[in-house]
């Protein structure tokens, strides 16, 4: 994981420190994610690969959680994110 925590409190504001531990969170569940993916594909026993896949998929509900978060508390990662939805639109279209 490259984010760092805690970050710098002292200097950030309520609102900005909510937005870096949503984040925070966020990558926490990403990395999960990757981790039980990868665990799976190293197994060969069928229910602990099931298991592995059940549990990288609750995490990507907590992905899901804490962008909807993040989202309502961040503006403009909210509007980003439409761009970034657009842009993908437009060259899928091309």
């Amino acid at each position: 994981m490259l984010a760092k925590f805690p970050p710098d409190s002292a200097k950030l504001s309520k609102t900005t420190m909510d937005r870096e531990l949503l984040r925070l969170g966020i990558i926490a569940e990403l990395d999960a994610i990757d981790l039980y993916e990868q665990l799976a594909s190293a197994t060969e026993d069928k229910m602990i690969r099931t298991v592995f896949l059940d549990i990288a998929r609750e995490e990507k509900t907590h992905v899901g959680e804490f962008m909807t978060l993040l989202l309502e508390k961040d503006e403009e990662q909210a509007k980003e994110l439409e761009k970034g939805k657009e842009e993908i639109m437009e060259l899928s279209s091309k």
